[in-house]
């Protein structure tokens, strides 16, 4: 009888780490959701942004490496990022299979429009810095394991 007990509370959705992770990115995205209609930018292209405005210059593969997006999901946001003229793709000169991504003058300059952004996170989710930023270490180890492990 206990063991079966155990089994329905391993099974019981709000105990589900998976759940907990997934609806608190959607909340996540809610969030964010009209913030960043503010900047013209969808959340993967915003997370795209990000990448970039640390690492200028990028290869499409490096990108999609960091966001963990393969080519068919990123080369479709990456045209479009482009076309609103956020960035810009060209072939690699030393190898012509790889293509860089670079910022342009616009996507450096949303940059500073954007920066208010983590601070409505911050707000809203009535956590300290310190907080955040162990929840986002302790996440980033459980992903790195779970990346390991598939």
């Amino acid at each position: 009888m206990r063991t079966a007990r155990s089994a329905d509370e391993l099974l019981r959705l709000d105990n589900q780490l998976c759940f907990a992770v997934y609806s608190t990115s959607l909340a996540m995205t809610r969030l964010y959701k009209p913030l960043l209609d503010k900047l013209g930018l969808t959340y993967p292209q915003y997370l795209v942004m990000l990448a970039l405005w640390e690492h200028d210059g990028s290869m499409v593969s490096e990108l999609g490496e960091r966001l963990s997006l393969d080519s068919g999901t990123l080369t479709p946001l990456l045209k479009r990022l482009e076309a609103h003229g956020h960035v810009s793709r060209l072939r690699d000169v030393a190898d012509e299979r790889r293509v860089r991504v670079t910022l342009t003058a616009a996507g450096r300059k949303l940059k500073a429009r954007a920066a208010g952004v983590p601070g409505c996170l911050l707000a809203a989710s009535q956590c300290s810095l310190d907080e955040l930023a162990g929840l986002t270490r302790q996440l980033q180890a459980l992903r790195d394991r779970m990346k390991a492990a598939a």
